[in-house]
Protein backbone atom coordinates (compact mmCIF):
# COMPACT_ATOMS: atom_id res chain seq x y z
CA UNK A 1 0.00 0.00 0.00
CA UNK A 2 1.55 2.81 -1.24
CA UNK A 3 1.77 6.00 1.46
CA UNK A 4 -0.19 9.47 0.19
CA UNK A 5 1.36 12.75 2.18
CA UNK A 6 -1.25 15.50 2.86
CA UNK A 7 -0.23 18.36 1.18
CA UNK A 8 -1.16 21.01 2.97
CA UNK A 9 -1.72 25.03 2.83
CA UNK A 10 1.42 25.34 5.25
CA UNK A 11 4.02 23.71 3.23
CA UNK A 12 6.06 23.00 6.24
CA UNK A 13 3.06 21.09 7.74
CA UNK A 14 2.65 17.34 5.96
CA UNK A 15 0.19 14.57 8.03
CA UNK A 16 0.16 10.72 7.31
CA UNK A 17 -3.68 10.43 7.34
CA UNK A 18 -3.21 6.74 8.22
CA UNK A 19 -0.69 7.77 11.68
CA UNK A 20 -3.07 10.32 13.03
CA UNK A 21 -4.77 10.01 16.60
CA UNK A 22 -7.90 10.90 16.08
CA UNK A 23 -10.95 9.11 14.41
CA UNK A 24 -11.91 11.12 12.30
CA UNK A 25 -10.39 14.63 10.95
CA UNK A 26 -10.37 16.57 8.06
CA UNK A 27 -7.01 18.03 5.85
CA UNK A 28 -6.79 20.69 3.30
CA UNK A 29 -5.05 20.43 0.15
CA UNK A 30 -3.92 22.57 -2.61
CA UNK A 31 -2.65 21.27 -5.96
CA UNK A 32 -1.75 22.44 -8.93
CA UNK A 33 -3.09 20.10 -12.50
CA UNK A 34 -2.43 16.92 -11.09
CA UNK A 35 -2.50 13.39 -12.49
CA UNK A 36 -1.36 11.42 -9.33
CA UNK A 37 -0.38 8.13 -8.26
CA UNK A 38 -2.22 5.03 -6.96
CA UNK A 39 -2.81 4.82 -3.21
CA UNK A 40 -4.39 3.16 -0.54
CA UNK A 41 -5.59 4.78 3.08
CA UNK A 42 -6.23 2.45 6.33
CA UNK A 43 -9.16 4.70 6.66
CA UNK A 44 -12.61 5.70 4.39
CA UNK A 45 -12.29 9.30 2.90
CA UNK A 46 -14.66 11.48 1.87
CA UNK A 47 -12.97 13.44 -1.14
CA UNK A 48 -14.54 16.62 -1.67
CA UNK A 49 -13.00 20.01 -3.82
CA UNK A 50 -13.94 23.28 -2.98
CA UNK A 51 -12.27 24.50 -6.27
CA UNK A 52 -12.15 22.72 -8.96
CA UNK A 53 -13.32 19.59 -10.52
CA UNK A 54 -11.86 16.29 -10.13
CA UNK A 55 -11.42 12.60 -11.60
CA UNK A 56 -11.41 9.98 -9.25
CA UNK A 57 -10.24 6.57 -10.18
CA UNK A 58 -10.48 3.01 -8.63
CA UNK A 59 -10.15 0.05 -10.28
CA UNK A 60 -13.70 -0.87 -10.80
CA UNK A 61 -14.33 2.74 -12.48
CA UNK A 62 -14.08 6.30 -12.01
CA UNK A 63 -16.35 9.12 -10.91
CA UNK A 64 -16.21 12.89 -12.11
CA UNK A 65 -16.63 15.28 -8.89
CA UNK A 66 -17.53 18.91 -9.37
CA UNK A 67 -17.20 21.16 -6.49
CA UNK A 68 -20.82 20.26 -4.83
CA UNK A 69 -20.05 17.15 -5.04
CA UNK A 70 -17.85 14.48 -2.74
CA UNK A 71 -16.91 10.77 -3.36
CA UNK A 72 -16.47 8.24 -0.74
CA UNK A 73 -13.38 6.15 -1.13
CA UNK A 74 -13.32 2.97 1.32
CA UNK A 75 -10.74 1.57 3.42
CA UNK A 76 -7.41 -0.09 1.54
CA UNK A 77 -9.06 1.17 -1.57
CA UNK A 78 -6.50 1.89 -4.51
CA UNK A 79 -7.80 4.98 -5.98
CA UNK A 80 -6.10 7.96 -7.86
CA UNK A 81 -6.71 11.60 -8.14
CA UNK A 82 -6.38 13.71 -11.40
CA UNK A 83 -7.61 17.26 -12.20
CA UNK A 84 -6.64 19.68 -15.20
CA UNK A 85 -6.81 22.54 -13.67
CA UNK A 86 -5.70 23.36 -9.93
CA UNK A 87 -7.31 22.38 -7.31
CA UNK A 88 -8.52 22.42 -3.31
CA UNK A 89 -9.21 19.27 -1.54
CA UNK A 90 -10.49 18.81 1.61
CA UNK A 91 -10.35 15.36 2.72
CA UNK A 92 -12.55 13.61 5.83
CA UNK A 93 -10.93 10.96 6.93
CA UNK A 94 -12.64 8.42 9.31
CA UNK A 95 -11.55 5.19 11.02
CA UNK A 96 -13.42 2.21 10.75
CA UNK A 97 -16.29 1.32 13.51
CA UNK A 98 -15.82 5.29 13.76
CA UNK A 99 -19.15 6.28 11.99
CA UNK A 100 -21.39 4.53 9.08
CA UNK A 101 -20.16 5.11 5.64
CA UNK A 102 -21.61 3.46 2.67
CA UNK A 103 -20.83 -0.30 1.74
CA UNK A 104 -19.58 0.84 -1.82
CA UNK A 105 -17.59 3.72 -3.73
CA UNK A 106 -19.98 6.47 -4.35
CA UNK A 107 -20.45 9.88 -5.10
CA UNK A 108 -22.80 12.20 -2.85
CA UNK A 109 -24.03 15.19 -2.97
CA UNK A 110 -22.66 17.71 -0.64
CA UNK A 111 -24.98 21.20 0.92
CA UNK A 112 -23.58 24.55 1.91
CA UNK A 113 -23.73 23.47 5.11
CA UNK A 114 -21.43 20.33 4.67
CA UNK A 115 -19.09 22.02 2.86
CA UNK A 116 -18.58 25.09 5.28
CA UNK A 117 -18.26 22.63 7.89
CA UNK A 118 -15.48 20.68 5.83
CA UNK A 119 -13.79 24.30 6.11
CA UNK A 120 -13.63 25.02 9.25
CA UNK A 121 -12.65 21.51 10.36
CA UNK A 122 -9.69 21.64 8.11
CA UNK A 123 -8.30 24.53 9.72
CA UNK A 124 -7.57 22.54 12.94
CA UNK A 125 -6.77 19.34 10.83
CA UNK A 126 -5.92 16.14 12.87
CA UNK A 127 -4.44 17.52 16.20
CA UNK A 128 -7.66 18.67 18.30
CA UNK A 129 -8.72 18.20 21.84
CA UNK A 130 -11.48 15.28 22.57
CA UNK A 131 -14.54 16.91 24.08
CA UNK A 132 -13.78 20.59 22.82
CA UNK A 133 -15.50 22.67 20.26
CA UNK A 134 -13.09 21.01 17.22
CA UNK A 135 -14.30 17.62 18.42
CA UNK A 136 -17.97 18.78 18.61
CA UNK A 137 -17.96 20.43 14.96
CA UNK A 138 -16.61 17.16 13.56
CA UNK A 139 -19.84 15.02 15.02
CA UNK A 140 -21.84 17.50 13.36
CA UNK A 141 -20.47 16.96 10.29
CA UNK A 142 -20.74 12.87 11.43
CA UNK A 143 -24.29 13.28 11.69
CA UNK A 144 -25.42 15.02 8.48
CA UNK A 145 -23.01 12.75 6.40
CA UNK A 146 -25.94 10.18 6.10
CA UNK A 147 -28.34 13.02 5.00
CA UNK A 148 -26.09 13.31 1.37
CA UNK A 149 -28.01 11.81 -1.40
CA UNK A 150 -26.07 9.54 -3.56
CA UNK A 151 -25.32 11.35 -7.47
CA UNK A 152 -25.19 9.43 -10.25
CA UNK A 153 -21.78 10.15 -11.66
CA UNK A 154 -20.19 6.87 -12.25
CA UNK A 155 -18.71 4.98 -15.23
CA UNK A 156 -17.63 1.41 -14.65
CA UNK A 157 -14.85 0.03 -15.75
CA UNK A 158 -14.52 -2.44 -18.62
CA UNK A 159 -12.77 -5.17 -17.64
CA UNK A 160 -12.46 -7.44 -20.97
CA UNK A 161 -10.03 -6.40 -22.92
CA UNK A 162 -11.60 -7.09 -25.96
CA UNK A 163 -13.87 -4.40 -24.61
CA UNK A 164 -11.54 -2.54 -23.43
CA UNK A 165 -10.47 -1.74 -26.72
CA UNK A 166 -13.26 -0.72 -27.97
CA UNK A 167 -13.93 1.82 -24.75
CA UNK A 168 -10.28 3.27 -25.18
CA UNK A 169 -11.22 4.15 -28.75
CA UNK A 170 -14.50 5.91 -27.38
CA UNK A 171 -12.78 7.68 -25.07
CA UNK A 172 -9.97 8.55 -27.08
CA UNK A 173 -12.31 10.84 -29.38
CA UNK A 174 -16.48 11.24 -28.24
CA UNK A 175 -17.02 13.18 -31.77
CA UNK A 176 -16.67 9.71 -33.30
CA UNK A 177 -20.09 8.43 -33.81
CA UNK A 178 -20.16 4.62 -34.32
CA UNK A 179 -22.46 1.76 -34.17
CA UNK A 180 -21.55 -1.34 -31.86
CA UNK A 181 -21.20 -3.38 -34.53
CA UNK A 182 -18.80 -0.91 -36.44
CA UNK A 183 -16.44 -0.75 -32.92
CA UNK A 184 -16.96 -4.55 -32.67
CA UNK A 185 -16.28 -5.67 -35.89
CA UNK A 186 -12.96 -3.92 -35.73
CA UNK A 187 -12.32 -5.44 -32.44
CA UNK A 188 -12.64 -9.11 -33.70
CA UNK A 189 -16.12 -9.18 -31.65
CA UNK A 190 -19.48 -10.51 -33.18
CA UNK A 191 -22.11 -7.73 -32.31
CA UNK A 192 -24.38 -9.67 -29.53
CA UNK A 193 -20.95 -10.66 -28.16
CA UNK A 194 -19.74 -7.40 -27.45
CA UNK A 195 -23.63 -6.28 -25.95
CA UNK A 196 -23.76 -9.13 -23.95
CA UNK A 197 -20.32 -8.56 -22.57
CA UNK A 198 -20.60 -4.63 -21.93
CA UNK A 199 -23.84 -5.72 -20.21
CA UNK A 200 -21.37 -8.03 -17.98
CA UNK A 201 -19.02 -5.83 -16.94
CA UNK A 202 -20.29 -2.69 -16.51
CA UNK A 203 -24.05 -3.30 -15.66
CA UNK A 204 -25.08 -1.02 -18.85
CA UNK A 205 -25.23 -1.40 -22.31
CA UNK A 206 -23.31 0.06 -24.83
CA UNK A 207 -25.57 3.14 -25.27
CA UNK A 208 -25.53 3.97 -21.87
CA UNK A 209 -21.86 3.20 -21.08
CA UNK A 210 -21.23 5.54 -23.61
CA UNK A 211 -23.89 8.52 -23.12
CA UNK A 212 -22.61 7.85 -19.29
CA UNK A 213 -19.18 8.83 -20.24
CA UNK A 214 -20.36 11.49 -22.54
CA UNK A 215 -21.74 13.15 -19.44
CA UNK A 216 -18.93 13.02 -16.86
CA UNK A 217 -16.26 14.43 -19.70
CA UNK A 218 -19.01 16.73 -19.90
CA UNK A 219 -19.03 17.83 -16.71
CA UNK A 220 -15.58 17.60 -16.01
CA UNK A 221 -14.74 20.13 -18.91
CA UNK A 222 -17.87 23.05 -18.07
CA UNK A 223 -16.05 22.33 -14.47
CA UNK A 224 -12.70 23.71 -16.17
CA UNK A 225 -13.84 26.35 -17.78
CA UNK A 226 -15.07 25.25 -21.37
CA UNK A 227 -17.72 26.88 -23.05
CA UNK A 228 -21.27 25.01 -23.76
CA UNK A 229 -20.77 24.95 -26.98
CA UNK A 230 -17.33 23.63 -27.48
CA UNK A 231 -18.15 20.63 -24.42
CA UNK A 232 -21.40 19.44 -26.70
CA UNK A 233 -19.14 19.61 -29.58
CA UNK A 234 -16.10 17.75 -27.85
CA UNK A 235 -18.35 15.18 -26.53
CA UNK A 236 -19.87 14.30 -29.95
CA UNK A 237 -23.05 16.47 -29.87
CA UNK A 238 -24.02 18.68 -32.88
CA UNK A 239 -26.65 20.89 -32.21
CA UNK A 240 -26.03 22.45 -28.48
CA UNK A 241 -29.99 22.88 -27.77
CA UNK A 242 -30.01 18.74 -27.65
CA UNK A 243 -26.79 18.43 -25.49
CA UNK A 244 -28.68 21.03 -22.98
CA UNK A 245 -31.77 19.29 -22.95
CA UNK A 246 -29.76 15.80 -22.29
CA UNK A 247 -27.51 17.07 -20.01
CA UNK A 248 -30.43 18.59 -17.96
CA UNK A 249 -32.26 15.04 -18.13
CA UNK A 250 -29.22 13.41 -16.92
CA UNK A 251 -28.31 15.96 -14.01
CA UNK A 252 -30.90 17.89 -13.67
CA UNK A 253 -29.25 21.16 -14.32
CA UNK A 254 -28.73 22.68 -17.43
CA UNK A 255 -24.49 22.60 -18.53
CA UNK A 256 -24.34 26.75 -17.53
CA UNK A 257 -25.02 25.91 -13.88
CA UNK A 258 -22.15 23.54 -13.69
CA UNK A 259 -19.92 26.40 -15.78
Amino acid sequence: MTKYMAKLPNPRLFVDPDRAERQVFVLSELYDALNGPWHAHGRAQLIHASIGVLTVEIRSGLWVVPPNRAVWILPNTEHRVSSRKAFWLRTLYAAEGSTDFPQSCCVVAVDSLVSELFIAASEFGSNFQIGGAEDRLIRVILDRLPQLAIAPLHLPAIKDRRLARIGAEIMNDLTVERTLSAYASAAGLAVRTAARLFVKDTGLTFGQWRHQLRMLRALELLGNGSSVTDVAFDVGYRDTSAFIAIFRRTFGKTPGQYS
